[in-house]
């Protein structure tokens, strides 16, 4: 198995960081653990964890074939983390296009714990 930095930023090692949480082994911790596995999520297009941590209440909303088509339309970059308390995170991934355009998504995300685990609620795009 190849050692890799994790694709969150953390300066760890993927196998130690997000992994275990995108293969269901752990629950991400706080709501930052999971912005972070979601982030390395897209950048692996690990469709199935991604949905499987948006709130219940909010998966009507998103497609598998949207999900994966934008995950692996872009190539991610780079994750900043901009502010983040218990239950929101401000963050800019950074990616470049399928036109190798970079671009920055700046979003305030909102999380909520359900019996022990984390999920997406909803974010607010900024610019």
């Amino acid at each position: 198995m190849m050692s890799i930095q994790c694709h969150c930023g953390s300066g760890t090692l993927f196998q130690n960081c997000c992994q275990p949480y995108i293969q269901q082994i752990k629950k991400a911790p706080t709501a930052l653990a999971l912005m972070r596995s979601r982030y390395s999520a897209y950048a692996t297009h690990e469709v199935f964890y991604l949905l499987e941590t948006t709130h219940n209440s909010k998966r009507k909303y998103y497609s598998k074939v949207d999900i994966y088509n934008w995950a692996t339309a872009n190539q991610w970059t780079k994750l900043e983390i901009v502010n983040f308390n218990e239950d929101t995170v401000e963050f800019k991934a950074h990616f470049t296009n399928e036109k190798f355009q970079e671009q920055i998504h700046h979003e305030l995300s909102t999380f909520t714990l359900e019996n022990g685990s984390w999920y997406y609620v909803d974010g607010q795009f900024l610019d």
